[in-house]
């Protein structure tokens, strides 16, 4: 029974001294994080201080994109003005941002023109729908923003006629529209093409004759004089022109009786120009500065004819 008065041995082991708590060197890794972080911050900060006020506000701008566009691509990568390299769709790209295309003068005219066209437009919707005369007539009224500008159709009607059988004589109701838009059309500085369009059937002479050409001519001619009566200014009229048959509307047998009708052109100015450039080499005299690439597209009216320019 000796042994029961054995004094109790405890031994205490300590782990070694320098290994961070048993982490074999993570303490090496987190240092390099530390490094690679203090690096990155002094060369952003180096950045900023080269950088340019304009150059740090396009900066701040690209770090504004949300996260969901930079992963995916989209008009803030795309179109960015900002020079940090990358971006679009295609990640991998090492020229940098596509840089945005400021809009040009030009641009900005044609805008402003189109702008211009689209209220003329507008207007000339409240007028007939304002004027009781005008309003049952609104069938008869076609407006349509085309390339070459504001197209306003006024239909014939095999139960109302727009002139007299064979003849340029307007119908009251085609003078009474013509006399109320023209103070519209005087609001605007655009000038105006006017076409005259008949049906295919000829007449017994042919066109050797008094002919189609010569009808639609006349009923364009009459069709201007209206305007002017109803205060057209002068020199608003750039072209009359008889288009006989040859443009029918879409999906009209040529002898119906839509396709007679009056077509004004409240031309724009890239439209405007080329006629006047047409003009002009026709008669051998210097040809007008065109705004660029503006002539490159005829208007639709501006087939030639041999008795219906005035």
């Amino acid at each position: 029974m000796k042994h029961q008065n054995r004094p109790v041995v405890i031994v205490k082991r300590r782990r070694p001294k320098g290994h961070g708590g048993g982490g074999h060197g993570s303490w090496k890794i987190a240092y390099a994080d530390f490094m690679t972080a203090m690096m990155a911050f002094f060369l952003v900060m180096w950045l900023i201080s080269i950088a340019s006020p304009r150059e740090l506000a396009q900066i701040a701008d690209y770090f504004r994109t949300p996260l969901s566009v930079a992963i995916s691509g989209g008009r803030q990568l795309a179109d960015s003005e900002s020079p940090v390299p990358g971006g679009g769709d295609d990640y991998t790209q090492q020229d940098g941002v596509v840089k945005k295309q400021q809009p040009t003068d030009v641009d900005n005219r044609r805008q402003q023109e189109r702008q211009r066209l689209k209220k003329l437009r507008g207007d000339l919707d409240q007028l007939t729908q304002a004027d009781p005369k005008l309003r049952e007539l609104r069938p008869y009224l076609r407006l349509d923003l085309v390339q070459e500008g504001l197209r306003i159709q006024i239909l014939d009607s095999q139960n109302r006629p727009m002139f007299t059988t064979g003849s340029a004589q307007v119908s009251p109701w085609l003078r009474d529209i013509l006399r109320a838009i023209a103070p519209l059309l005087n609001e605007v500085p655009n000038r105006v093409s006017i076409a005259g369009h008949t049906d295919d059937f000829p007449y017994a002479s042919g066109e050797r004759g008094y002919s189609n050409w010569e009808l639609s001519a006349d009923r364009a001619n009459a069709s201007r004089r209206e305007l002017v009566a109803g205060g057209l200014d002068d020199g608003k009229v750039l072209r009359v022109v008889g288009m006989a048959a040859t443009m029918k509307l879409a999906d009209r047998h040529p002898g119906d009786a839509v396709n007679r009708r009056i077509s004004l052109l409240v031309l724009n100015k890239q439209a405007e120009q080329i006629i006047v450039h047409e003009n002009a080499e026709s008669q051998n005299v210097p040809l007008p500065d065109l705004l660029p690439e503006e002539n490159s597209v005829a208007p639709a009216q501006s087939a030639p004819t041999s008795t219906g320019k005035r």
